[in-house]
Order: structure tokens, then C-alpha cells, then sequence
């Protein structure tokens, strides 16, 4: 099962371009403070599952360079990402699930294995990460859980879901009697949708490879990534203790979505690209 993301047949490079612009003096701005922004980008979930489309639905050739166009117009701003797309494209070879059958969220193996790949182009960009070694979370052991996808849940009637069927999902809890990595000082912060909640791994797994306690904050995707980031640059925890590096996770189907995004983002999230900026610099002190 797939979200209604956005389309399948079109790519609108004016409004990927727009959207790197506005990333792009994020990343610039936060520099000036001092964090690294270490943008995410992870693919969409029809890439990798093209053959489970609804019969008659097909992929335009645009739309499946959609990932490496995106990459193209950050890499000519100067915003270095992870090539996610590749990663999960080495996991699906190797027999791996990168997303679940009717659930529009990634697998514990795509995010820890992302986790990594990210932990690593910090140590790189961050050679001395602040704070005591030994501080990352320690792994849990994996459990797993049967339960209906979110999209078979939400969107099906009872009928179409009792043949859609519960499916398996690995989770990986930390710990207990450690603390939610929802607050609290951390040298490093993850802010973005669902996807980066506790529960699919992504977190947790990052805090044990960069071996330093992560902060998270996330919404559902209909707040958009754009408010998510404000939210996060404007609250009492950035002022107080901003990161040394802030990882961003944006989604490919929705990237060219702006904060002016009627229809896709809920009424509270939505402002132009120049209300976005103001606030964005306000928040960091510029």
C-alpha cells in the first residue's frame, strides 16, 4: 500500500529548486551559530516497490529521478547529503524490506542502517562531539509486534483490511530505565516526521553509533517539515542548548512542498517562504 504523497507522473523542478533555496540558507544560518546541519533525505517507498502498485498505476521516468534531481539541485546550493536512495537500494539486494507492506514507515533495518550512515558523516563533519564518551544509548533487544499498517488502518474499511491482514514489525526498544529522548542536553538533534520517532529505531540507533545522548521532535506528516524545524529553532531547548549538529529528515515525495503548501500541510503549519524566513532568523538571533 502506498500514501498519497504526491504524483507519479510529474517532478516540478521550479519547486525543488525553491525548496533547496530555502534549505540551503537554513544551513547557512545555522552554521553562523555554530550547528552542522545534516540534512536527510529519505526516498520514496514506491521506488523500491514499484511492482505492488495498483494495476494501471505506473512510475513516469521523471518521477524515478525524482531522489537524484533533488540530490543534483542540493549539491549545487553546497548542501551535502547521505544518498539514502543507494543505501536502501544496497538493503533491498541484500533481501532486506526498506518499507513496510501496508505502512507507510521504513523498517528497524533501513533505520538503523541509516542511523549509521548518518552517525558516520558526523564524525566526520564533528571530529570531537561534545559531551562524555560512553553517553549513547545502549540497544535493546529486537522484538516483534503484529499489528495493521497505518495505511490499512486509516484508510481501509473493515473488510479491505481483514484481507490486507496484520503484519509483522521489528522494533528495537531502548533500554529501560533510560530516559525518552524527547529532552534533555544532547550534542545532537533530530527533527522531522514520523519517521524519525523512537519507535521505527532511527534515534536511539544514532545515539548509540555517534555514542552521545540524541534529542528528538517530530510530528505527523501533514504538519510538514518546514513548522517541524521552526519548532524546534524556537523553542526554550535550542535557545538554551542549541546542538552541535541538527539532522533535518525531510521525505522525497513532498520535498517540493513549500511552507505555503495549502492542501498538503495542516492550516496551522501553513506561511509563505518569506514568513519562514523571518522566522527562521529570529529564532536564530540573526
Amino acid at each position: 500500500m502506498f500514501a498519497a504523497w504526491a504524483s507519479l507522473a510529474d517532478t516540478d523542478i521550479q519547486a525543488i529548486d525553491a525548496s533547496t533555496r530555502l534549505i540551503a540558507e537554513a544551513k547557512t544560518r545555522l552554521a553562523a551559530r555554530g550547528v552542522h546541519l545534516e540534512l536527510l533525505l529519505l526516498p520514496d517507498k514506491v521506488g523500491f516497490y514499484e511492482d505492488r502498485l495498483p494495476q494501471g498505476k505506473t512510475v513516469s521516468a521523471s518521477v524515478k529521478q525524482r531522489y537524484d534531481t533533488i540530490l543534483g539541485s542540493l549539491q549545487k546550493a553546497g548542501v551535502d547529503v547521505l544518498d539514502a536512495k543507494r543505501l536502501f537500494t544496497g538493503l533491498r539486494a541484500d533481501g532486506k524490506d526498506v518499507y513496510y507492506r501496508s505502512d507507510q514507515h521504513w523498517t528497524l533495518a533501513a533505520a538503523e542502517a541509516t542511523a549509521d550512515a548518518i552517525a558516520a558523516r558526523i564524525k566526520r563533519s564533528i571530529p570531537k562531539v561534545a559531551g562524555v564518551p560512553g553517553s549513547g544509548m545502549p540497544l535493546g533487544k529486537e522484538t516483534r509486534e503484529r499489528r495493521y499498517g497505518d495505511l490499512a488502518d486509516l484508510f481501509l474499511p473493515p473488510e479491505q483490511r481483514a484481507a490486507i491482514g496484520r503484519e509483522t514489525f521489528t522494533v528495537r526498544y531502548a533500554a529501560e530505565s533510560l530516559p525518552l529522548l524527547d529532552t534533555g542536553k544532547s550534542p545532537v538533534h533530530v527533527t522531522g516526521h514520523s519517521m524519525v520517532q523512537a519507535y521505527y529505531g532511527f534515534p536511539q540507533k544514532l545515539s548509540n553509533s555517534v555514542d552521545r545522548p540524541v534529542t528528538v521532535n517530530w510530528k505527523s506528516g501533514n504538519v510538514g517539515p518546514w513548522a517541524v524545524l521552526l519548532e524546534y529553532l524556537e523553542s526554550g531547548g535550542f535557545r538554551d542548548s542549541p546542538p552541535q549538529v541538527l539532522v533535518w529528515q525531510m521525505y522525497e515525495p513532498v520535498y517540493g512542498l513549500g511552507p505555503q503548501a495549502q492542501g498538503h500541510w495542516n492550516n496551522a503549519s501553513i506561511m509563505t517562504p518569506q514568513q519562514w524566513q523571518a522566522r527562521l532568523r529570529k529564532a536564530l538571533g540573526q
